[in-house]
């Protein structure tokens, strides 16, 4: 398993920076919201503010204008949800929907045998969806996919209860903590089911081996 062994799964997934970015504009609403005196505007307008100001940098940086946009789109979205009840806790609303529709998505695809682990590292490293004809891989895939179920659900399950509780700081506080070091940790569990699943002599992600 030498390529598997020569380059982690974290390396083709890319960095941790999309992930700290995304959790900035939910910390920016909680500040902005306490020091303007429990106003959602104060917080909303902070927020996307916020959002606009990483999106800038990002593409400065040369990150794709596309997913930029849809990240600063969400952050105008929970604004306008929390705008609109008046209640500064529905601003999480949206990730709480995005977070259970991406466990059943992953879930989904791992009944289905087309295991979204295995679709993104595919089409990172250029094999498209040649690790499907490989038992090996779709197993290991599948097998790797359930971390990233398990992350979706716990923040579901974080997230919701303290909605349910009107904590809008814990909210903002653990938006953080559950973005990208949980991130981080699902990756690196991930990494370790497929160099577990996978068997000692198959040559790695980047050379299935159709059967």
């Amino acid at each position: 398993m030498t390529d598997t062994r020569q380059e982690s799964l974290a390396a083709l997934l890319g960095g941790r920076g999309g992930a700290l970015d995304a959790s900035l504009p939910p910390l920016a609403f909680v500040l902005g919201w306490l020091l303007g005196g429990r106003s959602v505007e104060v917080g909303a307008l902070a927020a996307v503010a916020c959002g606009v100001v990483v999106g800038a940098v990002r593409v400065a940086r040369g990150g794709r204008p596309r997913a930029l946009l849809l990240s600063v789109a969400l952050v105008v979205v929970a604004a306008y949800v929390a705008l609109r009840t008046g209640r500064a806790e529905d601003f999480f609303l949206v990730q709480i929907f995005l977070n259970a529709a991406s466990a059943l998505v992953w879930a989904a695809s791992i009944v289905v045998r087309w295991p979204l682990l295995g679709v993104v590292v595919g089409l990172v490293t250029g094999q498209r969806f040649r690790w499907r004809r490989d038992p090996d891989l779709l197993r290991a895939y599948r097998f790797a996919s359930w971390p990233w179920v398990a992350q979706y659900v716990l923040r579901v399950l974080v997230f919701g209860a303290l909605w349910l509780a009107g904590e809008v700081v814990l909210l903002g506080i653990m938006r953080a903590a559950l973005t990208w070091p949980l991130q981080v940790a699902c990756i690196a569990v991930s990494w370790w089911v497929l160099r577990r699943t996978l068997p000692t002599d198959h040559p790695g992600l980047r050379h299935p081996q159709p059967q």
